[in-house]
């Protein structure tokens, strides 16, 4: 008898595996401070702060609070960030079926004293997900924009992937976007490609894990669009020191180096430090702009 298949990544997740090595913990440019508590009542409250070397007098944050409640399936967040933006997300998780997911959420920008308009901004996003072994599919109508609606769907079967992604304007009566996807996923490695911005950008990616211990990966980028015809190319490193660390090593084709050290301090309290070096740079005493920069994040959970 075969195995049952496995439910494939969202259509967001495909390539995740290269996309996080390649991306996350790397605290460049910038300095920033998360704190998560959880209550006992099961409400969980995020605070997060971001300054940017660009703009030292600017802190970007946000404060979160999350309620789920199992029983109903119900799990609902609200957030304000700085910009005066406020954020809803109710979000109703295997209750109407069994697989399917129902999501909404609105953001809406308050306008600032003395303006004519009550709000500047505003946005509502309604989404259902569906996810069976072999099958992983969500609608999303962005009712403001448009209003569009986006769906997209990724099929899974042997650890072979297709993915497809379309928006259309009701409004404008036409497609607006439409991607593809193709990959193999494997416990050790993965494979992908992408098919982006109507088909005009291109994406490649590779990861391995070559060890419990070793993470390896890499990413090119063709714009047919570009001016210049090369490719862009990424290539990163994890490698753990222990249980509690690790390290980082990325290099792209322009020479910039980045590295990175995580560190998990205790339970609950995690330290990140980024650096990255112009490798292009490193004689010259007075280059047109920062070449080098440096970054930190911490993160206390509990």
């Amino acid at each position: 008898m075969a195995a049952p298949q496995p439910v494939p990544p969202v259509w967001k997740d495909v390539g995740k595996s290269s996309n996080d090595l390649l991306s996350k913990d790397f605290p460049i440019d910038k300095q920033s401070i998360e704190v998560k508590t959880r209550t006992p009542s099961n409400v969980t409250f995020r605070v997060f702060g971001e300054q940017h070397s660009k703009k030292p007098d600017v802190i970007n944050a946000d404060i979160e609070a999350k309620y789920q409640d199992k029983a109903s399936g119900i799990t609902f967040t609200q957030s304000w960030t700085t910009l005066n933006a406020l954020k809803t997300l109710v979000e109703l998780d295997d209750k109407v079926a069994k697989g399917v997911k129902l999501e909404l959420a609105s953001s809406l920008t308050p306008a600032p004293p003395g303006s004519e308009k009550a709000v500047t901004a505003k946005s509502t996003l309604l989404t259902a997900t569906w996810k069976q072994p072999g099958v992983h599919t969500r609608a999303v109508l962005d009712l403001f924009k448009g209003p569009t609606f986006t769906a997209d769907t990724v099929l899974g079967r042997d650890g072979f992937l297709v993915g497809l992604e379309g928006s259309y304007n009701v409004s404008e009566g036409r497609i607006t976007r439409y991607a593809t996807a193709l990959g193999f996923s494997a416990p050790e490695y993965a494979v992908t490609l992408h098919g982006l911005g109507n088909l005009s950008t291109f994406s490649a990616s590779y990861y391995h894990r070559v060890s419990p211990d070793v993470e390896a990966g890499a990413k090119a980028v063709w714009d047919s669009k570009a001016h210049s015809s090369a490719v862009s190319l990424e290539v990163a490193a994890k490698a753990y020191i222990d249980k509690a660390a690790f390290v980082k090593a990325r290099i792209n084709n322009a020479g910039i180096l980045s590295l990175a050290y995580t560190q998990n301090l205790r339970p609950g309290v995690k330290a990140s430090f980024g650096l990255a070096l112009d490798t292009q740079r490193l004689q010259d005493p007075t280059p047109a702009g920062p070449a080098h920069k440096v970054g930190a994040a911490f993160v206390f959970e509990a």
